[in-house]
């Protein structure tokens, strides 16, 4: 994925058991002879296999890469400002005319909105016009090789060769991210297999070129990662001021219905009928406000950054006719030092903040809404300098 956090699914995971479970490390060209040999006793033809990894190198640059890959520390309205162009607007409603017979077709037949696959392909490779230029194959066997995460990258390579017997695959020419995603909307190989699609009806799969391809493919792995046909995913809303605030946040989802007695209003249009939500409030009380349905937490399963999502979630419902959220008038937040100070202080509490990191992840978020609430301050989970000065 192009911006270095955005990763794959099992990459943004970041799970793989123990490096020790899985061949990894050591002399490098006796490694590849083990994946050849792993991969012709999974039913691969020797010549395949050969091919396959014939000229494959290390990638010093992956490692690299894997070692410096940060995280989202802009809040929402800062990062949502930076990606969300008008030039990406202009270009999403183009591409959504160039492409409407194969939306129309992910509609009909998967029942995912052409909205959020335009977002994701904005902000994945801007609609393809950057997709990595990695060696793929290069990049996931050096992956494997190295025992951070084997478990993960190991598989992927097998199912590489998997596609280069398909013909879907060239092993010195396919490019991508540092990560192994290929393609316009960034799948992994494994996800390939499972669920990439001839969407221009040319017998093959190619991601990389083929717009029709490469939209089916994602808007099928949305399907299989729980996506709900035909339902919303992200609605702005306008909060009333005597909400309690301790019931926003993602982890707690209540019927429309009952959000709508306490007062919560559909900034445009109507809320649907028969769906629970959650509030999001992703900068407090007096900054943009969203109701997510069930389908935002299953882009949880595309990426793990909060901000991104809801960035990519949003611009997905302009991209539908949706107006400009409403900022709002947010409290101060806190920079990387004092939020690192805050973390300690709610860690030193027993809150698991996930790490003095810095970064305002779910651990964090629900710590401070927790110490909000002690305190009697709005339980939002904006951590403010009042939170950290009361915890000092």
């Amino acid at each position: 994925m192009r911006f270095g956090p955005c990763l794959a699914l099992c990459l943004a995971l970041g799970v793989s058991g123990p490096a020790g479970a899985v061949d990894c490390g050591g002399d490098f060209a006796g490694f590849v002879n083990r994946l050849k040999d792993e991969a012709v006793s999974r039913g691969q033809p020797r010549d395949i296999a050969e091919a396959f990894f014939a000229g494959v190198r290390q990638d010093p640059k992956v490692i690299r890469a894997d070692r410096a890959q940060g995280f989202f520390q802009k809040d929402f309205i800062e990062f949502s400002r930076a990606l969300i162009s008008e030039n990406r607007l202009v270009n999403g409603r183009r591409q959504a005319e160039a492409q409407a017979r194969i939306f129309d077709r992910i509609e009909a037949e998967v029942g995912v909105s052409r909205g959020i696959l335009l977002a994701f392909w904005a902000f994945e490779t801007d609609y393809g016009g950057f997709q990595g230029d990695y060696n793929t194959r290069d990049a996931l066997v050096t992956l494997a090789h190295d025992c951070r995460r084997p478990g993960l990258f190991r598989p992927q390579v097998l199912a590489a060769v998997e596609l280069f017997r398909r013909g879907d695959f060239d092993p010195a020419r396919t490019t991508g991210a540092w990560a192994g995603e290929i393609g316009m909307v960034q799948m992994l190989p494994g996800d390939i297999l499972e669920h990439g699609a001839d969407g221009d009806g040319d017998g093959h799969v190619y991601l990389k070129t083929s717009a029709p391809d490469a939209l089916l493919s994602g808007a099928r792995m949305l399907r299989a990662l729980g996506w709900r046909p035909n339902e919303p995913w992200l609605q702005e809303v306008v909060l009333p001021a005597g909400l309690d605030w301790s019931k926003t946040g993602i982890d707690t989802a209540l019927p429309v219905s009952d959000w709508e007695r306490m007062g919560v209003r559909a900034r445009q249009g109507q809320l649907p009928r028969g769906l629970s939500a959650s509030v999001v409030i992703p900068m407090g009380h007096k900054g943009p406000a969203f109701l997510a349905y069930p389908n935002f937490k299953v882009l949880f399963e595309w990426n793990r950054s909060f901000t991104y999502v809801t960035t990519a979630a949003y611009f997905a419902t302009r991209l539908e006719g949706a107006p400009v959220y409403d900022p709002g008038n947010p409290d101060q937040g806190l920079g990387g030092a004092a939020m690192k100070e805050l973390q300690q202080r709610l860690a030193a509490r027993g809150h698991d903040v996930g790490g003095i990191d810095g970064i305002l992840g779910a651990g964090t978020r629900a710590a401070v809404q927790a110490e909000q609430a002690r305190l009697g301050l709005p339980a939002d989970a904006w951590p403010t300098p009042e939170l950290l000065n009361r915890l000092r």
